[in-house]
């Protein structure tokens, strides 16, 4: 069953909606969910190949607009950008666990553990609804990243290439030490009946993660002021208000589920016979560089291209410019 919506423009057409999972999913850890609803939005040149558009766990189903809104990717993807609407058409999903339009976490409760391999069998299952015999490519950034693998480890007959940003075949264990303090952080604040605040804190911790230190230097090597008696950074300030951007949008019970199914993620690379394009950031902190060749000497069809960015793990958020003769390569099939 689904519901959608259609809109034909001049420049492409978009469909939207809400696909519900026939029966009961069987998760990877052993749980299951019944009465799965997926949040799914497909957009671009009508007829033109369709190109998975997967990130962090804040992305969601609105992958850019053209009216500079509610795309968590708009300065890669839209019309005449390096993911190219004009040429492709873009899917984007709201994750199964995340505080979008999918089935996740309700405040106060608990919700099973996800994996990879989940995200992916229910992007499977839409493409099934959608009628997409192939996608041109799966791109995937971070947690996107992740789950690219994994649906390339479990279905290679339904996706031509990869581009793969920022994720390995398995997280770094000093990732884990920060993200565990993250939903530590929440549980405690949970506890006390205090979520926003704690969940405030875990992604002021998160940014510090995300970006390099050489971004820190030189944007916030200035003198703290003061405030109501004590000091106050401008690092911290910045930190702060991250936290509380994203505390007023998202739940602390999504954050928990989607934080511990990065740490859960692991495929084997070494089944993976799609061709593959990975992204590595020299600053990233969270997926160093050397997880990156590691994957690619596992990988049967490799391509590794690495780049260099203040911006750290978040470099796929902001590096148009760099990634753009890297995403020219999803025009044309089999061209990875």
């Amino acid at each position: 069953m689904s519901t959608v919506l259609r809109i034909t423009t001049q420049t492409g057409s978009v469909e939207q909606g809400i696909w519900h999972w026939p029966g009961v999913l069987a998760l990877h850890h052993g749980a299951s969910l019944p009465q799965v609803r997926i949040g799914w939005r497909l957009e671009g040149a009508a007829g033109a190949p369709v190109v998975a558009a997967l990130g962090g766990i804040s992305a969601h189903r609105h992958v850019f607009d053209r009216q500079g809104g509610q795309g968590w990717w708009s300065e890669i993807a839209g019309p005449g950008r390096s993911l190219d609407s004009q040429r492709l058409r873009v899917l984007g999903i709201d994750y199964l666990g995340a505080s979008g339009e999918s089935t996740g976490p309700v405040a106060g409760q608990e919700f099973p553990s996800l994996s990879s391999y989940d995200q992916a069998e229910v992007l499977r299952g839409l493409i099934d609804h959608l009628k997409l015999a192939r996608l041109r490519a799966i791109v995937g950034a971070s947690y996107g990243g992740m789950v690219a693998l994994a649906f390339a480890e479990r279905h290679p007959e339904r996706v031509e290439q990869l581009l793969v940003i920022s994720a390995a075949d398995r997280t770094h264990p000093m990732a884990t030490a920060w993200r565990s303090v993250q939903r530590r952080m929440v549980r405690f604040a949970l506890s006390v009946g205090r979520p926003s605040e704690g969940l405030e804190l875990a992604r002021s911790l998160a940014m510090a993660t995300y970006r390099s230190p050489h971004e820190f230097g030189s944007r916030f090597a200035f003198a703290p002021t003061r405030n109501d008696g004590r000091f106050v950074f401008p690092v911290e300030e910045y930190l702060a208000a991250r936290g509380r951007d994203y505390a007023a949008r998202y739940l602390p019970e999504s954050f928990l589920c989607l934080s511990e199914s990065i740490d859960l993620h692991a495929v084997d690379a070494r089944r993976i016979s799609v061709p593959t394009t990975l992204v590595a950031v020299r600053e990233d902190q969270l997926v160093p560089l050397c997880d990156m060749q590691a994957l690619a000497s596992r990988l049967p069809q490799p391509r590794l291209e690495e780049i260099s960015s203040p911006f750290g793990h978040d470099a796929f958020l902001k590096e148009a410019e760099q990634l753009e003769p890297i995403f020219d390569r999803l025009y044309a099939a089999g061209a990875v």
